[in-house]
């Protein structure tokens, strides 16, 4: 039978999912409501699967065969005959509960149900179906081509075997999986974010540009991204979701976003994607 993958999402994350998925054999559904998302999603993975070719990782007749893998679609019944379901939605809450809450009563009894949610709770995600012991968390790193890392994590009631499984398909997926716990922010974001939050306090304090900042962190501790250009490519606002949930969960303050943080998201700038965060990205 045929081992089909289908991605909730065609965004950022979305797409480099599916990209990676069809790239290393599977035929891939990927899902949005948006069409406009969907054909951008497309057009994301044709020039990636093309860079991939002039750099010589990939040869034509991969990349021609990888995009002929990639269907589309705008609902999830699409996801049906998938064994494997990545949500890679919004990092909203509510939202994931319903599409896993749709995706238990359509996906077939045997699939595995993940989530590329990088903060929010796997337990309380499963809690909203009746196979608690088929949902997992993975979360793939940005760009998700580029990154080996794939955070592989169960919840409460995640079975041996659900998880045995998807560590084997991150693996054939190219990826490096590492399994974690589920608590707030994983390892990954739990120790990201705060360094994240306090080079955003070194910018609200006048300690220093955020050239400044991001180049102290890429010379003096060997990072190959400053913590601020970092966060202006994942979004600030999902820094923002991220340390909210960190803070709710763990009820440390120093998980709460800063101030200017807050600010820059509610003036709109929320990094690449709306071309200005902490840089000016409307003239690259």
């Amino acid at each position: 039978m045929t081992e089909r993958i289908a991605v909730v999402g065609a965004g950022q994350m979305g797409n480099g999912i599916a990209h990676v998925a069809a790239a290393a054999g599977f035929p891939v559904t990927m899902i949005d409501v948006s069409n406009d998302a969907l054909a951008k999603g497309r057009a994301t993975i044709e020039k990636n699967l093309a860079r991939q070719v002039q750099k010589g990782t990939l040869d034509e007749t991969a990349r021609s065969a990888a995009l002929d893998r990639i269907a589309t679609a705008g609902a999830l019944d699409a996801a049906r005959d998938a064994v494997l379901i990545v949500e890679a939605a919004t990092e909203n809450t509510e939202l994931k509960f319903r599409i896993f809450e749709q995706l238990d009563q359509l996906a077939r009894p045997d699939a595995i149900l993940a989530s590329n949610t990088s903060s929010i709770s796997i337990t309380e995600i499963a809690a909203r179906t009746k196979r608690p012991a088929q949902v997992i968390g993975m979360h793939f790193m940005n760009p998700v081509p580029m990154m080996k890392l794939v955070e592989i994590i169960r919840g409460l009631a995640t079975s041996d075997a659900t998880t045995a499984t998807v560590l084997e398909y991150a693996t054939r997926f190219g990826k490096t999986p590492v399994e974690v716990n589920d608590y707030p922010g994983f390892v990954s974001n739990r120790v990201l974010m705060p360094m994240i939050n306090e080079a955003v306090y070194c910018v609200m304090e006048g300690v220093g540009t955020p050239e400044a900042i991001d180049t102290i962190m890429k010379l003096g501790m060997n990072h190959p991204m400053g913590p601020l250009a970092l966060a202006d490519l994942i979004g600030l606002d999902t820094c923002v979701n991220i340390l909210n949930v960190l803070h709710a969960g763990l009820g440390d303050p120093k998980y709460r976003p800063c101030p200017l943080l807050r600010k820059y998201v509610a003036a709109g700038w929320l990094g690449r994607k709306s071309e200005r965060g902490f840089y000016d990205y409307r003239n690259a």
